[in-house]
């Protein structure tokens, strides 16, 4: 029979649990809002940016455009991002698109590819060392710990762009989260490096065909507009990211909540059951002895 100290030692910790899930719940939400406002504000120029590279790499051809479109010709040396929180308690978030990222990883490397990664966010290179340590060429840390801000992607852009025109890698892509809702995120592989034009060609079909005259040509508004869309891909990745995790987060929170409740009722009907036996043995020993005298 359980002890009734230890049991009320045990309610009075999940209670304290409870009021800790409580208000990290509260306190997701709160932020959720200002994230997912700053993400689906980004998704229009994001789209629109990778548009206008499309139709300028149509009219340029893979061939002739700029290194950071056409590429190298070759896709030996992948480098692969993952972004992930700095936090967890926040449900499946960090470890669905570290999973991601790990398949692809072994996708890669089964067709003898040489795998690079640079990690944002300290939950991915805590797990991705485990296993891919000697990969990880990068790490960075506490980049959305209050809001994300587009230099931290530019920072990171001219990262990649430094890297690249060392001939450091070939391919280029980021994992991250796409926000849908508080309860469902949606793992996304993206390609940074070089710019993916058939994919947008596809999507885009009949207005990637309308007319449109540029000044100055189009090779010299690709090589100004190629940076700056890699900056605007990672920060529209890093917002997604940073809306997806408060609403992971306050997803896990109000299910602890619920579970602390109902651990509270369960113990809280344990307590009692044991204290009336306790009760009950006590009355029947008293009982005993004075019938004994």
């Amino acid at each position: 029979m359980a002890n009734l100290k230890d049991l009320k030692i045990r309610i009075k910790s999940v209670k304290s649990t409870q009021k800790i899930t409580s208000a990290m719940k509260m306190v997701a939400a709160a932020k959720l809002r200002r994230a997912q406002e700053a993400a689906e504000a980004a998704r229009p120029y994001a789209q629109r940016m990778e548009r206008m590279i499309a139709s300028l790499g149509a009219k340029v051809g893979s061939s002739g455009g700029p290194r950071l479109i056409a590429g190298t010709g070759k896709d030996d040396v992948h480098m692969i991002v993952v972004a992930t929180a700095d936090r967890g308690l926040c449900g499946g978030f960090n470890s669905s698109i570290v999973r991601a990222a790990r398949r692809r990883i072994i996708e890669l490397e089964r067709e003898g590819k040489t795998v690079k990664i640079m990690t944002v966010g300290r939950k991915a290179r805590d797990q991705l060392r485990r296993t891919h340590g000697a990969k990880i060429v990068k790490s960075m840390e506490n980049v959305a710990r209050t809001v994300v801000g587009f230099e931290t992607a530019d920072n990171i852009a001219r990262e990649l762009i430094h890297a690249f025109d060392a001939g450091e890698f070939d391919v280029c892509t980021i994992f991250f989260n796409r926000f849908k809702s508080a309860m469902s995120q949606i793992v996304t592989a993206q390609q940074l490096i070089p710019a993916s034009v058939p994919e947008a060609e596809e999507e885009q079909g009949d207005e990637l065909k309308a007319l449109y005259e540029y000044e100055p040509d189009e090779e010299g508004i690709l090589a100004a507009l190629l940076p700056r869309n890699v900056a605007t891909q990672i920060y529209a990745a890093l917002l997604e990211n940073a809306a997806s995790e408060h609403g992971a987060r306050m997803t896990a929170m109000d299910s602890a909540t619920r579970n602390a409740g109902d651990m509270i009722d369960r113990l809280t009907m344990t307590y009692n059951r044991t204290r009336q036996a306790v009760i009950t043995k006590e009355l029947i020993e008293i009982i005993s002895g004075a019938e004994a005298l």
